[in-house]
């Protein structure tokens, strides 16, 4: 149990750091260290031909319309939303800290794109949140809280072999815990 919970606490020493400076700068959100968002608009024409002005929602190619854009201007992230009307076709990419929409004009193929981007602090918050990473950072954050709780577990195991330590150290685990529940019902309504 030592062996399982030394290595898992080096293994999980980095997640551990980075989820707990990320929860201060998330209870902190006045703390931009200096980062300020910036935003850029940018004009265009893309082919016709992807976007079938007059027919319906269905014939516009979104794939051939979502990889220009992404080609072009360097737009990453998840399509978050696209949507097709008469005369102009939208869409918004989102990503940690990153975020761009586009208005595009289905008869000329005109398109507006505004690109912004967060900072550094946005992104390292949007990571602890996971907001915007899809499933691969999901995972990330899942084997992260997992690992985490591993470490709690064997070193609550290995306490309750210590027999000197053993009564205080759940002591002062209960006390910790009580802290944390009598602060929340006073804290928060």
């Amino acid at each position: 149990m030592r062996w399982l919970h030394t290595y898992a606490s080096m293994a999980g020493l980095g997640a551990l750091l980075f989820f707990a400076l990320t929860g201060l700068t998330l209870n902190h959100p006045d703390w931009t260290f200096g980062t300020r968002p910036s935003t850029h608009r940018i004009t265009g024409k893309m082919r016709v031909e992807w976007l079938k002005p007059g027919d319906d929602a269905k014939s516009v190619n979104r794939l051939a319309v979502v990889e220009f854009l992404r080609q072009a201007h360097g737009v990453t992230g998840l399509v978050d939303d696209f949507r097709v009307e008469d005369d102009e076709a939208s869409l918004a990419f989102k990503g940690p800290a990153f975020s761009a929409d586009a208005v595009i004009q289905r008869k000329t193929g005109a398109y507006q794109l505004t690109v912004t981007r967060e900072g550094w602090v946005a992104l390292v918050n949007d990571l602890h949140k996971g907001r915007h990473t899809g499933t691969g950072w999901a995972w990330v954050i899942d084997v992260s809280a997992g690992l985490l709780a591993l470490i709690a577990a064997s070193g609550l195991w290995l306490l309750l072999y210590v027999r000197r330590r053993r009564a205080s150290g759940l002591w002062i685990g209960i006390l910790g815990a009580g802290a944390v529940a009598i602060l929340y019902a006073l804290l928060v309504r």
